[in-house]
C-alpha cells in the first residue's frame, strides 16, 4: 500500500499537470518528487503526447538513472519530439561515459553530474543499454531529408560510448544497428551458456500505433522521395563503418583465441593429450560460448548492412593503403562519395579473419576476397606494427593482431604466399618475418605469442632458400630476445631435416654450404668468458641460458652420425675451442663459487640448468 507521502506525491503531480502549471515549474515538480514508487504514476501522465512532446528531451537525463524508469522512457521515446530528445540523449550517453571513465580511475566520489547520490541507481552498462534502445525508436520516427547528419552524429557517439567488454552494451549495439539498418533477423538459437539477450525489449521501433508522428517532419514519409537522393548510400555507408569500428573495439576487449584454435584444427597432431584444447574450451565453457554467439552476430550484422559483398578490390586497397584508418567516424561525410568514409581497418581485418576462420572450423560459407601474403597480409601487418611503438601497438590492438595472424595463418594453409603480381625482395621477406616477431614477443597472452611463432616458421619455411639462410643468420645475430633466438635454432633443425628428406636435393640446408653460413651465428667466439670473474660469467649466464641450451642441444644434433657428413670441414675442431671449451670453463666457476658470490636474484633456475650444460655438451662427438 502507497505511504502517504507517496500518495500527496502522485496527486501533486496529477494536480499540477499542464495547464495548471507551465512545462518548466511542471519539470521541478516531477525533479523534486522523483522517487521510483512514483513512475507507475508518470508513465499513465506521459501517455499525453502534447506534453510528452514538450518536456520528454528534459526527463531523460532526469529519468536514466532512476531504477525502473525503462517505461517511462520508452513513452519518451515514442512521444517526444524525436529531435530534440535524440540530442539529448547522445548529451546523457557521453555524460556516462565521462563519469564511467572517472569511476574507474578513481575519481568517483558517489555523485552524479548533478550532485545527487549515485548510490541504488541504475548501471551505467544499463543506462547505456536504454538509450541505445530509445535512439532505435527514435531514428524511426524521424523524417528529414537527411538522416544521414543525424546518425553520424548518433554512430559517433554510440562507438565512443560502448564499453565492448560488456555483452549487454554489445547486444544492445546489434538491436540498434539491425533497427537502423531495416534488417529483421530471427535471434540465434539459444544455446546452454548465459547468452546475452539484449535487454531493449520495451522499445520497439516501426510500431506506428505507439508513436506519435515527428511534429516537424512535414511532408516528408518514411521510404518516400521526401529524403535527398543519395541518402540511403550514406546512411549505409555510415553503418558499414559504424559495424567495423564495433567489430575492431569487441574483438580488442575479448580474447576469442581464434589463432590458437584455428591452428588445433589444421595441426591436430600437435595438440597436447589431457589437455583441454581452446576448441573445446569455447564449446564447453558457458562465457566463451557467449562471446561467440555475439561475434558470430556481429558479423552477421556486418554481412545486414552490405560488407559481405565487399570486392576484393576494395579489401585489398584497404589492406594495401599507406595509412591506417582508426577512427573513421570522427570524418566528415562527403555526400557525393560516401565510400570516402573509409572502413576501419582493424575491424575490416577482423570481419576477413573470422570468414577464414568460421570456413573451416564451423563449415560456414562465405566469399572470401582473393589475398596473399604478399603484398596483402604483409601490408596489413605492417600498417599495424611499422610505427615507432609496435609494443604499444600491440598493447592497444591485442585482438585485431590476433585477427591478423588467422589472416596469415589461413592463407599459408591455402599456399597463398604470393599474388600474381608481386615480387618481394630478400628485403620484405626479413621485414615481414620481423613483423610476425614481434607479435610473438610483445603480445600479451601466451598462446597469441605461440602462433605468430608457429606462423613464422610456416612462413620462413615457405620463402626462397637465400632468404631463409638471411633470416636465421640475422635472428640468430642480432636479436635481444634469446626467446626468439631459440626459435630460430628449431627453425634451422627443421629447414634441415626438411631438405635431407626430400631425394637429391639441392638446398644449402641440407649440405655443409648452409651450416657453413650460419655457424659463427650459432656457435660464435666465447673465449672470452675464459678471462671473465664469477660476477660478469653468472651475468652472461642468467640472459643466455635458454637460448644457449638450445645451442647445444643443436650442436649434439649437427655432429650426430645422421648429420655428420654435412659439417663442414674442421667445425668441430673449431667450435671445440671457441664454444665448447669456454661454457664448460664457464660451467666449472660457477658450480665451484661459493654461495655468498652468487646473486640471490639468478641462482635459482639458470644455475641449475648447468648440470643440463655440461650432460649435453658431453654427448656432442666432436672427434
Amino acid at each position: 500500500m502507497a505511504t502517504a507521502t507517496t500518495d500527496d506525491a502522485v496527486n501533486r503531480l496529477r494536480d499540477s499537470k499542464p495547464p495548471a502549471t507551465d512545462a518548466a515549474t511542471y519539470l521541478t515538480i516531477i525533479e523534486m518528487s522523483l522517487t521510483p514508487q512514483l513512475l507507475p504514476e508518470l508513465r499513465d501522465i506521459l501517455d499525453d503526447v502534447e506534453l510528452t512532446s514538450e518536456i520528454g528531451w528534459d526527463l531523460v537525463e532526469m529519468l536514466i538513472a532512476v531504477p525502473g524508469s525503462e517505461p517511462c522512457l520508452e513513452r519518451v521515446a515514442h512521444l517526444g519530439n524525436p529531435r530534440e530528445v535524440i540530442l539529448k540523449v547522445l548529451e546523457v550517453m557521453e555524460k556516462i561515459t565521462v563519469g564511467s571513465e572517472e569511476d574507474e580511475q578513481g575519481e568517483f566520489d558517489g555523485k552524479d553530474s548533478q550532485g545527487n547520490s549515485r548510490k541504488d541507481q541504475v548501471p551505467p552498462t544499463q543506462q547505456f543499454v536504454t538509450l541505445c534502445g530509445m535512439l532505435a525508436v527514435l531514428h524511426d520516427r524521424l523524417r528529414v531529408k537527411a538522416p544521414s547528419r543525424f546518425l553520424h552524429t548518433t554512430l559517433d557517439t554510440v562507438y565512443r560510448s560502448y564499453d565492448a567488454a560488456s555483452p549487454d552494451a554489445t547486444a544492445a549495439v546489434i538491436a540498434l544497428v539491425r533497427s537502423l539498418s531495416g534488417q529483421k533477423r530471427p535471434p540465434l538459437p539459444t544455446r546452454k551458456s548465459s547468452t546475452v539477450i539484449s535487454r531493449t525489449s520495451s522499445f520497439q521501433p516501426g510500431d506506428a500505433s505507439r508513436s506519435a508522428p515527428d511534429p516537424e517532419g512535414g511532408q516528408v514519409a518514411a521510404g518516400s522521395g521526401g529524403q535527398d537522393a543519395g541518402e540511403p548510400a550514406l546512411v549505409q555507408r555510415l553503418l558499414q563503418v559504424f559495424v567495423t569500428c564495433v567489430l575492431e573495439a569487441f574483438v580488442n576487449a575479448n580474447a576469442l583465441e581464434w589463432s590458437t584454435r584455428l591452428l588445433e584444427f589444421t595441426y591436430p597432431e600437435r595438440i597436447v593429450l589431457g589437455r583441454m584444447t581452446q576448441m573445446q574450451a569455447f564449446k564447453d565453457v558457458d562465457e566463451l560460448q557467449a562471446r561467440d554467439s555475439l561475434i558470430g552476430q556481429l558479423v552477421a550484422l556486418a554481412s545486414d548492412v552490405g560488407l559481405s559483398k565487399l570486392s576484393s578490390d576494395a579489401i585489398k586497397e584497404a589492406f594495401t593503403t599507406s595509412h591506417l584508418c582508426t577512427d573513421p567516424l570522427s570524418g566528415e561525410l562527403d555526400s557525393e562519395n560516401p565510400e570516402a568514409m573509409g572502413l576501419a581497418t582493424g575491424g575490416l581485418a577482423t570481419l576477413v579473419a573470422y570468414w577464414m576462420f568460421a570456413t573451416d572450423l564451423f563449415d560456414a560459407q562465405h566469399s572470401i576476397p582473393d589475398l596473399h601474403i604478399f603484398p596483402h597480409h604483409h601490408a596489413v601487418l605492417g600498417r599495424f606494427l611499422d610505427g615507432s611503438s609496435p609494443q604499444e601497438q600491440i598493447a592497444s590492438n591485442p585482438g585485431v593482431l590476433e585477427a591478423i595472424l588467422v589472416l596469415g595463418i589461413w592463407l599459408h594453409t591455402q599456399s597463398r604466399l604470393l599474388a600474381p603480381a608481386a615480387a618481394p625482395d630478400q628485403r620484405d621477406y626479413m621485414a615481414y618475418h620481423h613483423l610476425l616477431t614481434l607479435v610473438a614477443v610483445f603480445h600479451a597472452n601466451p598462446r597469441v605469442r605461440q602462433s605468430a611463432i608457429t606462423l613464422a616458421g610456416h612462413a620462413l619455411h615457405a620463402f626462397p632458400e637465400d632468404a631463409r639462410l638471411g633470416i636465421l643468420e640475422d635472428v640468430l645475430e642480432s636479436c635481444m630476445f634469446s626467446s626468439l633466438q631459440s626459435c630460430a635454432v628449431s627453425w634451422t633443425k627443421d629447414e634441415i631435416l626438411a631438405a635431407r628428406k626430400t631425394p637429391d636435393s639441392r638446398s644449402k640446408f641440407a649440405t655443409a654450404e648452409g651450416l657453413e653460413r650460419l655457424q659463427y651465428a650459432l656457435f660464435p667466439d666465447l673465449t672470452y668468458l675464459e678471462e671473465q670473474d664469477t660476477a660478469a660469467l653468472l651475468e652472461f649466464w642468467a640472459q643466455a641460458w635458454p637460448f644457449q641450451l638450445q645451442v647445444a642441444n643443436f650442436l649434439v644434433f649437427a655432429l650426430g652420425d645422421a648429420q655428420r657428413d654435412m659439417a663442414p670441414a674442421g667445425m668441430a675442431a673449431a667450435v671445440e675451442h671457441r664454444y665448447v671449451e669456454p661454457l664448460l670453463h664457464m660451467a666449472g666457476v660457477l658450480r665451484a663459487a661459493p654461495a655468498e658470490e652468487l646473486d640471490e636474484a639468478t641462482d635459482g633456475r639458470a644455475l641449475r640448468t648447468l648440470t643440463i650444460l655440461t650432460d649435453t655438451l658431453a654427448r656432442v662427438k666432436l672427434r
